[in-house]
């Protein structure tokens, strides 16, 4: 699989009349060659493909490097490492690399080291790159989002006044270690309160207390690829404004995945939600997009967002997570992922949807 994915972005660089790319994201080297280090340089010519790592992962990089060969050097800066290739350093070799991802230093560290080559910025060719999942991606995010219910379902159990923000982020991610996650997708959000009105209120000393909102913000890792569910529950007895809040979010993410099919643009999606918060009259409350791709990353495309023309292919996995934010008050977000079909859209996600009153 690794070499059928380089083979694609050759094709792409073809198009942008590139003679290779230097690749140093580490998730794009574990995309590309299933390397799972943290050091590694994939440069990817017109013919062959080369792995870069240092003496640490000499073992590791034997037995996971797929389509590419391996190169271990005796010192970690890989870059540097590249001068002792002068095949890479051609007069006119135009080389592609990720603006988005690689420094300044390391740019400069480039032209230094392959002096006669051209580099240019190329994130188009990384631009879609994973956007639709073949079937065993599909199998592991699957088991990412299904980690992710289980661990919302226990850590309902601690729920209760007096419990710190970073106890219950802390439970869960104990929880999806335990039940086979890699890592975090990202840094846990448990927003309570008042900071539940931040859509990324990562998780505090702040104590939980009766009557107020929860947003849980998580996911877990499994092979690279992750998942991103957001719950929303209430401690005691929730108010008659924050049902009425709650189930204006809902309304609108039901509707935002009902509407998902393939061949839409991710506004369209986006519209759908949009509109039913806005009508509510808490359209200015909804400031952020509908929702993203995930896979190797937690945010991938295609966007879901008024401003996005991504156009919704089968096989992409994308999350709907609407949400409404009161500044001083609390907020509500529910999040799924989805994976795009045809006709419509497959909901992964089977943790509880209705408001919790715990």
């Amino acid at each position: 699989m690794s070499a059928k994915r380089i083979a694609d972005l050759r094709k792409k660089m073809r198009a942008e009349n590139l003679d290779g790319m230097v690749i140093t994201h580490l998730d794009h080297v574990r995309y590309l060659c299933g390397y799972t280090g943290t050091n590694g340089l994939l440069l990817i010519g017109p013919r062959n493909a080369n792995f870069f790592t240092d003496f640490r992962y000499t073992d590791q990089a034997k037995k996971q490097v797929k389509g590419a060969n391996v190169h271990i050097a005796t010192k970690g800066d890989l870059i540097a490492v590249l001068k002792k290739y002068p095949g890479f350093n051609v007069n006119n070799m135009k080389y592609g690399y990720s603006e988005e991802y690689l420094n300044v230093a390391g740019y400069k560290k480039l032209e230094q080291v392959l002096p006669d080559a051209v580099f240019v910025g190329a994130d188009k060719v990384l631009a879609d790159m994973g956007w639709v999942k073949e079937s065993a991606e599909l199998n592991h995010i699957k088991k990412a989002v299904e980690i992710s219910d289980v661990a919302f379902e226990r850590i309902l159990q601690i729920i209760a006044p007096g419990v710190r923000e970073r106890e219950l982020a802390a439970e869960l991610e104990y929880q999806m270690m335990m039940l086979g996650s890699e890592k975090p997708a990202f840094e846990t959000i448990v927003a309570s309160g008042y900071r539940s009105a931040m859509p990324h209120g990562v998780a505090s000393d702040k104590k939980v207390k009766k009557g107020e909102f929860i947003t849980f913000d998580f996911g877990a890792t499994v092979n690279g690829y992750v998942s991103d569910i957001t719950r929303t529950v209430v401690v005691g007895k929730a108010t008659s404004r924050q049902k009425k809040i709650y189930n204006i979010v809902l309304r609108a993410q039901l509707a935002g995945i009902k509407k998902v099919k393939a061949g839409l643009s991710g506004k369209n999606v986006d519209a759908v939600c949009r509109k039913i918060i806005a009508r509510a009259g808490y359209g200015k409350n909804f400031g952020h997009g509908t929702g993203h791709g995930i896979g190797y990353f937690i945010h991938l495309g295609p966007r879901v967002s008024f401003q996005s023309e991504d156009k919704l292919k089968v096989n992409n996995v994308i999350t709907i997570e609407p949400g409404i934010y009161l500044s001083g008050w609390g907020g509500v977000r529910i999040e799924d992922d989805v994976v795009v079909t045809k006709n419509g859209c497959k909901v992964l996600n089977k943790a509880e949807k209705k408001l919790l009153e715990l």
